[in-house]
């Protein structure tokens, strides 16, 4: 199959998507990129104006829902297809096992997918059980891919090798992850808010950036020192420990509210993750496709300059003056630049495409820059709810042509003609 037969659009079939971990899950990120963020812009137009009339209350607490349910959506629904696809194809390979076959991952994306249809779907018609079904099909899907990623691990542990602390590192993740999700569950079947806070903590501090840092932690000195003469992969698991250490810190004491002793965990945390990336910046002549990894872990030291601003003001003075701000500068300066620059990197590099930032992964990653810096100054300006709508339309603005195009390279067979 050659490049003209695919832009001709020969040779589309949903059967692919089988074809390796990568494709399906990739493709079940890219639909929850668009899905989770139209639900979540419907109902900010609704807070905003009161236009649509969306539901805005969920048994069994009939409690303001929405931005519940948006944190959770973006952190247990819309990141983790991506993370599954990543991991469900690389734990092999790091550990040197066989790799999956596909009763190993199908079950993961369906699972994962229909827990984010089902949940939306249930958010936008007011249907509770829907919401509940979805939930539960995610916790299927995640705990199956946990369990085949577990297998990889104890098989590397039989055969006398490793251990492969990267590879363990992204299972505490995940572990913790199908932990929040099941608060999450038992949110809905009548445990009290507690669970629900605890579960969108647990997936900020204990799923996504442990498992995002680490991946970094492993992959860009690898990817640096591909295409850089002369580069020093520095990637001390010092480092890789401190974080661990650092992030639950700031879990328990938020869990704690000991809000007033975060500052000096979340200055250490700045301070390192900026140290980090001085490291591993590259100095010499590079490809845009190998920048906007490091550009987009620009934003850990920024979000955790802000959470310690945020706290140290709490602590002297006994105000958050800027509420959600440091949340978002990670989730979507951190989490979806990264997101971008990533699965593009193997989406051009596992489809047999150059390994070169297309125009729709440009034009993705700069406007969701202006996309973070507007949700983060949403939180201190007059009419917050107006620009958090203008981020959540610039966030589909951005992915939209870039959801695209990767939904037709996962239906199509790879451009040099190989299987996979």
């Amino acid at each position: 199959m050659n490049t003209t037969q695919h832009q001709d659009g020969a040779g589309l079939s949903p059967a692919l998507l089988a074809a390796a971990p990568h494709r399906l899950l990739f493709f079940v990120g890219a639909v929850n990129v668009l899905l989770a963020m139209s639900w979540w812009l419907l109902w900010l137009i609704d807070v905003r104006w009161g236009v649509i009339g969306l539901p805005t209350g969920t048994p069994p607490h009939n409690t303001p829902f929405g931005g519940w349910m948006h944190a959770f959506i973006m952190q247990y629904q819309l990141f983790p297809p991506f993370m599954f696809g990543f991991l469900l194809t690389t734990f092999p390979r790091w550990i040197g096992q066989p790799d999956l076959n596909r009763w190993h991952y199908v079950p993961v994306g369906l699972g994962l997918l229909g827990g984010q249809v089902s949940v939306v779907g249930g958010m936008l018609c007011g249907q509770p059980a829907m919401v509940h079904i979805g939930v539960v099909m995610s916790i299927v899907g995640w705990g199956y891919g946990l369990l085949h990623l577990l297998r990889i691990l104890l098989a590397e542990r039989r055969a006398g090798k490793g251990p492969t602390w990267h590879a363990w590192s992204c299972f505490a993740g995940l572990s913790f992850g199908l932990i929040g999700l099941l608060l999450m569950a038992a949110f809905l079947h009548g445990a009290g808010p507690w669970s629900v806070v605890v579960s969108i903590k647990l997936g900020t501090f204990a799923v996504l950036l442990p498992i995002y840092s680490t991946v970094a932690h492993r992959m860009f000195p690898f990817f640096a020192g591909n295409i850089i003469p002369g580069y020093r992969a520095w990637r001390p698991m010092l480092m890789l420990s401190l974080m661990w250490v650092l992030l639950l810190a700031h879990l328990v004491l938020e869990l704690a509210h000991a809000n007033r002793w975060l500052w000096p965990v979340d200055a250490a945390m700045a301070l390192g993750s900026a140290y980090v990336l001085w490291r591993w910046w590259p100095r010499g002549k590079a490809p845009g496709i190998l920048w906007v990894l490091f550009a987009g872990f620009a934003w850990l030291p920024i979000g955790f300059a802000l959470f310690t601003i945020q706290s140290a003001v709490y602590a002297f003075g006994g105000e958050f003056i800027l509420g959600r701000a440091p949340q978002h500068a990670i989730y979507i300066g951190f989490f979806g630049s990264l997101l971008v620059a990533m699965v593009t990197r193997v989406t051009q590099g596992h489809s047999g495409r150059p390994m070169l930032m297309p125009g729709v992964g440009w034009f993705a990653f700069a406007l969701l820059q202006l996309v973070v810096i507007t949700r983060v100054v949403a939180e201190i300006a007059p009419d917050g709810y107006f620009w958090q709508v203008v981020a959540a339309a610039g966030w589909l603005i951005a992915f939209l042509p870039w959801v695209l195009r990767s939904l037709s390279i996962y239906l199509h067979p790879r451009a040099d003609g190989r299987p996979g």
